[in-house]
């Protein structure tokens, strides 16, 4: 249930701004690989979701793309905070998360060329 709740949570994020996807994509393969084979076969196949997560079990790698996508998406996550939040401390504390898991983000390998 897990597998296939946080599966689609994460695409859901894919069209959500600030629902993050990768997290959810690679919680899904962690619980489908032990409780869903068939599931945990399908995620490891997809076009998509398959390179990242064999990256991240194998390395604990993440790719410069991700990166970069990710770090763009908190940007303007961070942006529409600020121009929506009512209070400066709402916004600040949401930024202040998302810098640490920016930086947490870039301090991760990049999966190895081959």
């Amino acid at each position: 249930m897990l597998a296939y709740t946080s599966l689609g949570l994460g695409i859901v994020g894919i069209v959500v701004p600030g629902l993050p996807t990768v997290p959810f994509v690679l919680l899904s393969a962690f619980a489908a690989a032990r409780g869903s084979e068939r599931l945990h076969v399908r995620l490891h196949a997809h076009r998509q979701f398959g390179p990242m997560i064999r990256d991240w079990q194998a390395h604990g790698a993440v790719s410069r793309r991700a990166k970069r996508l990710a770090v763009s998406m908190m940007a303007v996550c961070a942006v529409i905070m600020i121009l929506t939040s009512p209070k400066w401390w709402m916004w600040a504390s949401g930024i202040a998360i998302m810098t640490a898991v920016a930086i947490w983000l870039w301090r991760r390998p990049e999966p190895p060329r081959g």
